[in-house]
């Protein structure tokens, strides 16, 4: 005989052969089973179901409703550089929209780009320091299916690309090819340029930003005629006017040109806090905007710590800021790249993993906002047409929108102190 224990009852004995058996004591069972045919029971069943549906119904509806409103925002703003900074009447009854917290840039693709392409790609073109930490932190991540590399030098190009292809047992599966000729980067999703000319000694920032402002008129018209819905990240120093000038010489709108600009000034910034109050630099939020250089503006007024608002904080309870402590931090900060260089001879893994960062953003669609350099041309009141650090969602079309920002008067007048100093070395430049 073989014991069967139903719902937690005691066992129903059947013999293992046959149709005779013994039930003992099935606690109702069979009473509750000719319950659930009897048609009233069905009926019953049924209104329930109906009933779940129902509310499947309201929430796929409250779905629905939400996904008009995002439309209506990454779709609204059509040929204005700006969202209005004001709510309007009806804004003010609607409370907080999207719309409100964040504009879109002039010029910015109503339409989603067509579904990328298999294999995604990425190109890193310069095989220095700065682009193979770029392209190993990407391979190492599982950003993407294939990375091309791209460089003058053929011997120490195809030397890099050798050493990364003999690490495929340890790494995720991804093509890695390269070549000096710019083919090898056909159909790429985005094309990172970390190519640049050295400083040499004594040699003033104008002439170099000149100098590599003759390299990227080889370099950017071929990136674009081999993948021409590309987006180009910039992180070439300095970052600022070079993303101005990938712009201008692509032809590409402004939401699918940015430069890594204060991404990883930021990270310095949020490690430092977060070493201070000795907690994880997740749980700190503060942002570094503008130049990224001398010029670039702390926004004190919006760090928190665990959520904490540090400002106002400070204020509540009596705790006297010094303004010399904010000057030695953004010191610190500004500093950190010179004593890198000073200590190990150039700065890599940083940048890589920022560059990392903003290349998942994009491709994976996150809407991840970070401080990246982007057209800056009617925020803050900035009327020159520079691009400089501003907070900035991204998402698979680029630049999705910036964060309109609330600043206080001191740092928006920095921020613009900021723009005329980039502008000042930009505007002598000559197409």
């Amino acid at each position: 005989m073989v014991a069967m224990r139903v719902r937690g009852r005691a066992p129903l004995v059947r013999p293992e052969h046959g149709r005779a058996g013994a039930i003992r004591d099935l606690g109702g069972f069979e009473e509750r089973r000719r319950q659930r045919r009897r048609p009233e029971a069905r009926r019953a069943r049924s209104i329930r179901a109906m009933g779940d549906r129902g509310g499947a119904m309201e929430e796929d509806e409250e779905q629905h409703q939400l996904r008009a409103a995002h439309t209506r925002w990454t779709r609204g703003h059509k040929g204005s550089r700006l969202a209005p900074t004001g709510a309007s009447s009806a804004s003010a009854e609607q409370g907080l929209t999207p719309d409100l917290l964040f504009s879109r840039l002039e010029g910015l693709e109503d339409q989603e780009l067509p579904a990328r392409p298999k294999p995604t790609k990425v190109t890193v073109v310069g095989v220095g320091n700065v682009g193979m930490a770029c392209a190993q932190t990407i391979l190492t991540q599982n950003l993407v299916d294939e990375i091309a590399l791209v460089d003058v030098q053929a011997e120490k190009l195809r030397g890099e690309m050798l050493d990364l292809q003999h690490a495929a047992a340890f790494l995720p599966r991804v093509k890695i090819v390269a070549d000096t000729d710019y083919s090898v980067t056909a159909h790429s999703d985005i094309c990172i340029i970390t190519e640049c000319a050295w400083q040499r000694e004594g040699e003033d920032r104008m002439s170099l930003v000149e100098r590599n402002f003759a390299l990227f008129k080889n370099i950017i018209p071929e990136l674009v005629k081999y993948s021409p819905h590309t987006m180009l990240l910039v992180i070439t120093n300095p970052v600022d006017i070079l993303s101005w000038v990938s712009w201008k010489l692509s032809g590409l709108p402004p939401n699918r040109v940015i430069g890594s600009g204060t991404n990883l000034d930021t990270s310095r910034f949020r490690t430092l806090l977060g070493n201070h109050f000795n907690v994880s630099v997740h749980n700190v939020h503060a942002t570094i905007v503008g130049e990224h250089g001398d010029s670039s503006v702390p926004l004190w007024s919006g760090v928190t710590v665990g959520g904490v608002p540090l400002a106002a904080f400070a204020k509540e309870h009596g705790i006297a800021t010094d303004p010399e402590v904010f000057t030695k931090a953004h010191k610190y900060v500004v500093d950190g790249a010179y004593e890198v260089i000073k200590l190990k001879g150039y700065t890599s893994w940083a940048i890589g993993y920022s560059a990392a960062a903003l290349v998942s953003s994009v491709l994976r669609n996150q809407r991840r906002v970070h401080p990246v350099s982007v057209l800056a041309q009617g925020f803050h009141g900035i009327d020159m047409e520079v691009f400089l650090s501003l907070p900035s969602m991204l998402g698979r079309s680029g630049v999705i929108a910036v964060a309109n920002s609330v600043l206080l008067e001191h740092e928006a007048a920095m921020l613009r102190k900021s723009a005329q100093a980039i502008w000042s070395i930009q505007s002598k430049l000559q197409f």
